[in-house]
């Protein structure tokens, strides 16, 4: 149970990584880091209906990226509250 949690984890740690580089890629009003790759104001990176894509997918990755907060706070309380009561039952046994 431990090591899928660490997994998940890891997982979120690339999802994060991959939310930052997506929004980071995407032209600001003031053409932002995406046209330090080399691109015009009139061109993007993967194309011309780029900003469509990128906008969707970063929607999609954000949603992703909440879900999986959810679940991962919900998931570390759990494993919180059941080693807290191993620990307790084991200095109940220790006091008997």
């Amino acid at each position: 149970m431990t090591f899928l949690f660490y997994l998940f984890l890891f997982l979120f740690m690339l999802l994060c990584a991959l939310l930052c580089f997506v929004i980071l890629i995407q032209e600001a009003k003031s053409l932002g880091l995406g046209a330090s790759f080399g691109g015009d104001a009139g061109d993007s990176l993967f194309g011309t209906s780029t900003a469509e894509v990128l906008k969707r997918f970063t929607a999609y990755v954000s949603g992703i990226f909440l879900i999986s907060c959810f679940l991962l706070s919900f998931w570390s309380a759990h494993l919180g509250r059941y080693h807290e009561k191993i620990r307790f039952s084991q200095m109940e046994e220790i006091q008997k």
